[in-house]
């Protein structure tokens, strides 16, 4: 599947709109290695909220088994490409822990989710998730990517993927890998050459002498 585009749109559209609008529950674990700290910049905020971004940066609600699933889903979800890093070279694990203690109600849909994963595999290739081989992640992530195509016993796993994915979006076109991907420039200062030679071909438009020569006195200046 093309995913790195149809992702872009996503991500750029209704998913961080709706995820900023918008398994056991267990104590966060303070122990759980991570690639890398969520982005917690200090450019113009206040120091409560500096205080606030640091106290989640310092919680990890996942285990090690489970952040090692979701490097791996990540990944899937957006990998590396001729573009751009993966998922995880984004940062977007750390994200996720980050936002779990920002936003607790998905811890528990993601912990679920994470274990309905494992018990599916188990069932189905005798392995954790992250133990089974490459074409097996992909074999199971398949099941439950395409919701108008999934099995209604997969009606589980759809929901926690459709979290898993839009979180991962959501993390990685927002960090700085992510906006590079996309292109974004931000504003800069330009100059206006006029109208493109095919859209005024397509209105059956055209620049006066007139027009012509001010364009050119303007681009000499």
């Amino acid at each position: 599947m093309d995913r790195r585009k149809s992702l872009k749109t996503i991500a750029i559209g209704t998913v961080s709109a709706s995820l900023i609008m918008d398994a056991c529950k267990t104590e966060p674990k303070k122990d759980a290695p991570q690639k890398e700290a969520a982005n917690t910049d200090s450019a113009d905020r206040m120091a409560e909220e500096i205080a606030y971004n640091k106290e989640l940066a310092s919680m990890h609600f996942f285990t090690e088994d489970e952040m090692a699933t979701i490097h791996i889903l990540s990944d899937i979800i957006i990998p590396k490409d001729e573009i751009s890093g993966s998922a995880t070279e984004a940062g977007v694990p750390a994200f996720i822990d980050f936002i779990v203690n920002d936003m607790p109600e998905h811890q528990i849909p993601l912990r679920g989710g994470l274990r309905w994963l494992d018990i599916e595999c188990l069932n189905k290739y005798n392995a954790a998730f992250k133990e089974c081989t490459p074409a097996q992640q992909i074999e199971i992530v398949d099941m439950i990517a395409y919701p108008k195509k999934a099995k209604p016993e997969m009606e589980q796993g759809v929901a926690f993927f459709n979290r898993m994915r839009n979180l991962t979006a959501t993390g990685f076109f927002t960090s700085k890998i992510g906006v590079q991907d996309i292109g974004y420039a931000g504003n800069k200062p330009n100059q206006w050459n006029g109208v493109p030679d095919d859209v005024l071909k397509q209105y059956n438009l055209a620049y006066t002498e007139k027009e012509l020569k001010e364009c050119i006195q303007f681009d000499k200046a």
